[in-house]
C-alpha cells in the first residue's frame, strides 16, 4: 500500500477579511467602463477580474504591502499598498479586516487623490 508521511503541524495562517469600500468598488466599475470604452470587452474582463485577484490575496500575509511613498512623507503609516501595475490598490489593515479605500491607475495625480480619499476615511 501506500505509505503517507507523518503529519506534520501546519503553520496556522491567519485569514483576514477582505473589504472594499464603497469608494473601492466605484474604481473597479470606472476600471472597467474605461477599459471597455477605450480597449477592448476582453481586456474590460480580464484586467478588473486581476485586479480583484490581487485584492483577495490581501486575505493572506496583508502586511506586505508597503507604504504609500505620498502618505509617508506625511508621516502617515496607516495606509498599505500592492500592485497589480499600473493600478495601485491602497488599504488599512484592522484588527482581523483588511479595508480597501483606493484602486487606482498609478499614473495619476495620487497626492491629491490620497489626500482626498483617506485623510477624509474613518470605517
Amino acid at each position: 500500500g501506500v505509505q503517507t508521511a507523518p503529519e506534520q503541524k501546519k503553520l496556522a495562517l491567519v485569514k483576514f477579511r477582505v473589504l472594499l469600500t464603497e469608494d473601492a468598488e466605484s474604481d473597479l466599475a470606472s476600471i472597467f467602463d474605461f477599459i471597455a470604452e477605450h480597449d477592448s470587452a476582453d481586456k474590460a474582463l480580464h484586467v478588473p477580474g486581476q485586479v480583484e485577484q490581487s485584492v483577495s490575496n490581501l486575505a493572506e500575509l496583508p502586511e506586505r504591502g508597503s507604504h504609500p511613498k505620498e502618505l509617508a512623507a506625511l508621516g502617515i503609516q496607516d495606509y498599505r499598498e500592492v500592485f497589480f501595475k499600473p493600478f495601485r490598490i491602497i488599504y488599512r489593515v484592522s484588527g482581523k479586516f483588511v479595508y480597501v479605500f483606493l484602486i487606482a491607475d498609478g499614473r495619476r495625480d495620487m497626492q491629491t487623490l490620497l489626500e482626498r480619499r483617506l485623510l477624509s476615511a474613518n470605517p
